[in-house]
């Protein structure tokens, strides 16, 4: 049985891959993980005796992207978009309902447990909550030690040391290694869980939420940490988060998702400072400025109505509903994400005015 909270051999399938969109901005660079046409859907049923499909929850609907060797890629949106299943997808903790998923070249989108083991050294995942994610039965050396035992991996100085090395490294004291996750704060678990995501060295951590549970104070201690520690081992990332700040402090390129579709794809800066979709613009305009003064003049965007259900999502544009821009086509043909500036996509049939590539 597997330690709650290690990415090992859950059955699943991981779908991505990576199309005509969406990879643009790392053809320079190496890509470690390609995603194309990533699809989730869950059923929904009814009855108790006799279960009848009546339809599907379209959580993830149509992913393509591509992450760059070493960069940080920002995942954000409302609560509900659809990011933490996409997460969970890349890891093969879900199974996709359609995709292909390339890890270093390798199609691992269907691949047995058995055969997905040796690329469970290389993707990882750090979860949102870290007071379920840690079993409160086992030690900090139990839980941290755990993929060297799942994954049958002899270290050289024993597993004891390497452990409290890992310890280290994420800022605990070594001495913490027979300790309960009861014994520790917030901040320390989540860094136990940052521990055991280092344990196998592997290349792409997927970060869901990672300090969103935490004191403002302490986030960023956390964040400062998985820079460090992404510096020192040439790491790549996929953070996952609903905190604006957070990911424009951390992360290289930022993908917008909306109804679990990627709505706007572009450098941390650019997106920033220059959004082209509507729906960024109006979550930008949310984000609190450090400026009194700046802050009575900006115009705040409040969009009109609730998110629709993903359940039966709009037609073509999903967030036509809310748009103040929307028209006819809107509602009719489906925006595809385009490249229309230098390493920016995005997928609006009226984008706001920019110099076209």
């Amino acid at each position: 049985m597997t330690a709650p909270g290690v990415v090992d051999d859950t059955p699943g399938t991981a779908a991505t891959g990576h199309g005509a969109s969406g990879g643009t901005a790392v053809r320079d660079r190496e890509s470690i993980l390609e995603v194309v046409n990533l699809q989730k859907y869950f059923p929904v049923t009814r009855g108790i005796i006799f279960r009848s499909k009546v339809g599907d929850v379209k959580a993830v609907d149509g992913l393509n992207f591509a992450i760059a060797k070493g960069e940080t890629m920002g995942l954000v949106g409302e609560s509900g978009c659809g990011k933490s299943t996409t997460g969970r997808l890349l890891v093969r903790l879900l199974e996709p309902t359609a995709g292909t998923v390339r890890f270093g070249g390798d199609d691992i989108s269907h691949l047995s447990a058995s055969r997905l083991r040796p690329y469970r050294r290389d993707i990882q995942m750090i979860f949102q909550d870290p007071y379920s994610s840690l079993n409160p039965r086992h030690t900090i050396g139990t839980i941290v030690g755990a993929p060297y035992r799942i994954q049958g991996i002899a270290t050289q100085k024993g597993i004891k040391q390497s452990v409290q090395e890992l310890l280290e490294l994420v800022g605990l004291s070594p001495e913490h290694y027979n300790r309960y996750p009861h014994e520790f704060s917030g901040g320390q678990r989540q860094r136990i869980g940052i521990a055991r995501a280092l344990a196998l060295r592997p290349k792409l951590i997927v970060c869901d939420e990672p300090v969103s549970a935490l004191d403002v104070s302490i986030q960023a201690q956390v964040i400062n940490l998985l820079q460090d520690v992404q510096s020192e081992l040439d790491l790549t990332y996929v953070f996952i988060a609903h905190d604006l700040s957070v990911v424009r402090h951390i992360s290289n390129r930022v993908a917008v998702m909306y109804l679990g579709k990627i709505v706007e794809l572009a450098d941390n800066v650019d997106l920033y400072e220059h959004p082209l979709h509507p729906y960024t613009h109006a979550l930008l305009s949310a984000v609190p400025v450090p400026d009194p003064e700046r802050e009575k003049t900006r115009e705040r965007i409040l969009l009109s109505g609730d998110v629709p259900s993903p359940l039966n999502p709009p037609p073509a544009c999903r967030f036509h509903t809310r748009c103040w821009k929307a028209q006819e086509i809107c509602k009719t043909v489906e925006p595809p994400l385009l490249e229309i500036a230098p390493r920016h996509e995005v997928a609006c049939h009226f984008p706001e005015e920019r110099v076209l590539v």
